[in-house]
C-alpha cells in the first residue's frame, strides 16, 4: 500500500445509511450465523474427531478439534456476517477545526522523526495542530532532527525532554502540557494520510458524547523491503484492520493503538494517563472502557508505520503485543466490563492463550506428521479448511478495496506471494510467538519498548 499526498475528495465518500440495523439485532444475527457455521463444522469433522480420539481420547480430541476448528470457524463466521451488517454512520461534519495537541514520543528516531512531522505538516485540517515530540533517552540525533523541523515546517512544533525510560513515560510528560480537548498520539516512524487527522477528528465529533476515544487505521509503508514486510501488509490490510471495524461496530475496539489515535483529554486524566505496563495503550483503552466509555475506529483516518523488516524484530513486537493483552486481562477482568458487548469482546481474549498453545502444540506437529503418513491431527479433510479460508480473505479484501481504499484513492500494490504466504503460513508464526509472549510475561521477563 503506497502513501499518497492527494487529500480526499469529499464528494467520494459515501456514508449512506439507509437500512439501518441496530447493533443489538447485527450482534445476535452474527452470533446464529457462527453458531451455524460451527455445528456445520462439527457434522463434517465427525470422521476427523472419531478417527483422533481412538488416538487421545474423545475429551482431548474434541479439546484439540475445538482449538483448532471450530472455536475459530465461529470466530471467523462472526467476523465476517459482522462486517457484512456493518454500515458506517454518517458524518456530522467533515471539516471540523478543533484545536488538537498531538503527542509523539521518540527514542532514537533520527532517520524518521522528520519525516514523521513533515506529513504532518500537511494535512489538510483546518483547526490548530500543536505538536509536543517527546525525547525519551535518545542518543542519536533525534533532537536536532526535531529542531530542524520546527525551524523549516509551518507547524507549531515543541520538544519536551523525559529522562526515565518508557513510553508510557514520555507520554505522561507530554500530557502535563496539553491545554487541548483532544489529543493524538502518532509513533515516530508513522506517516498519515493527507486527510487523515480531519477524518479521525470528524468521526470524534460526530459520535456520541460517551465515546471517549477513536483508533485510526494503521497500514504497513515498508512492506517493499522483503518477505517479511510483504507478509504483514496483508496482516494490517486483512486482519488487523477488519478485527478493529469488527470491534468498532460493537462501539468497543479494544486496542486505541499508541502508534495512531485520538482521546478525549480529560478522559485520559481521569483514568490516571497511561499505564506503567508494556502494552499501555492495551491497558489504557480497557481503563477506559471500564468506565463505561465507548471506542471507535474510523477507517478512512489511514496512517502508514514501519514494520519490523527482521523475523527477530517481528517476535520482539507481537511477544509484546501478547504481553500487552495478558497485562490487560490481568488488571480488568472481562466480566466487569459494563457494556455486553466489551464484555464479549474482552472475554475472546480469555481463550486466545488457549487457541495459540493448542495451534503450536497440536496443529503444527500434526502437519509434521502428515508429511511422515501419519494424518492423526491434520489429514486430507483438513485440506477442506483452504477454500474457505480464501473465501473468507477475499471479501475481506473485497470490502476493504471498495470501502475503504477506493474512497481514500490509495491503490493496492500486488503482492501475491506475501498474500500466500500469509494465508498459508503466517499463524504458524505467530501462534509460537504469542505463546513465547505468554511465558515472558508469566515469568515477567524483561521489558523493552521495542
Amino acid at each position: 500500500m503506497r502513501p499518497i499526498l492527494n487529500p480526499i475528495n469529499s464528494e467520494l465518500v459515501d456514508r449512506s445509511n439507509k437500512h439501518y440495523i441496530p447493533i443489538k439485532r447485527k450482534f445476535w444475527i452474527s452470533h446464529c450465523f457462527a453458531f451455524l457455521w460451527m455445528c456445520f463444522s462439527f457434522y463434517i469433522a465427525l470422521p476427523w474427531l472419531k478417527d483422533l480420539s481412538h488416538i487421545v481420547s474423545f475429551p482431548l480430541a474434541l479439546l484439540i478439534i475445538g482449538g483448532i476448528s471450530y472455536i475459530p470457524g465461529y470466530l471467523n463466521a462472526f467476523l465476517v456476517s459482522s462486517l457484512l451488517l456493518d454500515r458506517q454512520p454518517p458524518f456530522k461534519t467533515e471539516f471540523p477545526n478543533e484545536e488538537i495537541t498531538i503527542l509523539v514520543a521518540a527514542h532514537n528516531e533520527e532517520g524518521k522523526i522528520f519525516q514523521t512531522l513533515q506529513y504532518i505538516d500537511r494535512q489538510d485540517y483546518s483547526g490548530k495542530i500543536k505538536v509536543f515530540v517527546i525525547n525519551n533517552c535518545s542518543t542519536d540525533q533525534t533532537v536536532s532532527e526535531t529542531l530542524k523541523a520546527k525551524k523549516q515546517l509551518a507547524i507549531e512544533i515543541d520538544l519536551l525532554h523525559e529522562s526515565k525510560p518508557g513510553k508510557f513515560h514520555a507520554l505522561n510528560h507530554g500530557l502535563e502540557v496539553v491545554s487541548t480537548p483532544y489529543i493524538i498520539t502518532i509513533d515516530a516512524d508513522t506517516l498519515l494520510h493527507p486527510s487523515s487527522i480531519r477524518y479521525l477528528v470528524a468521526r470524534m465529533k460526530s459520535s456520541p458524547d460517551e465515546v471517549c476515544a477513536v483508533a485510526g487505521c494503521v497500514l504497513t509503508k515498508n512492506s517493499r523491503e522483503n518477505l517479511w514486510t510483504k507478509i504483514q501488509e496483508w496482516d494490517y490490510f486483512l486482519g488487523i484492520a477488519s478485527i478493529k471495524r469488527l470491534q468498532g461496530l460493537y462501539q468497543g475496539t479494544l486496542v486505541a493503538q499508541g502508534a495512531y489515535s485520538l482521546y478525549k483529554t480529560e478522559c485520559i486524566r481521569e483514568v490516571g494517563g497511561w499505564p506503567d505496563a508494556i502494552g499501555e495503550d492495551i491497558v489504557l483503552t480497557w481503563r477506559l472502557l471500564q468506565n463505561k466509555w465507548k471506542v471507535y475506529f474510523e477507517p478512512l483516518a489511514v496512517s502508514f508505520t514501519e514494520v519490523p523488516n527482521t523475523f527477530k524484530h517481528l517476535v520482539r513486537q507481537r511477544a509484546r503485543w501478547s504481553r500487552g493483552m495478558i497485562e490487560g486481562l490481568r488488571e480488568i477482568k472481562p466480566w466487569k466490563q459494563p457494556i455486553i458487548y466489551v464484555k464479549y469482546l474482552t472475554g475472546i481474549n480469555l481463550i486466545m492463550p488457549y487457541l495459540d498453545i493448542t495451534y503450536t502444540l497440536c496443529w503444527i506437529p500434526g502437519l509434521i506428521l502428515a508429511f511422515f503418513g501419519h494424518y492423526w491431527i491434520v489429514g486430507p479433510m483438513t485440506l477442506l479448511v483452504l477454500p474457505l479460508t480464501f473465501i473468507s480473505y477475499s471479501f475481506l479484501y473485497f470490502y476493504q478495496r471498495n470501502f475503504v481504499f477506493k474512497l481514500l484513492q490509495i491503490r493496492i500494490r500486488k503482492n501475491i506471494s506475501g498474500l500466500i504466504l500469509f494465508i498459508l503460513g503466517y499463524q504458524m508464526v505467530m501462534s509460537p510467538v504469542s505463546v513465547y509472549g505468554y511465558v515472558q510475561e508469566v515469568f515477567k521477563f524483561k521489558r523493552n519498548w521495542k
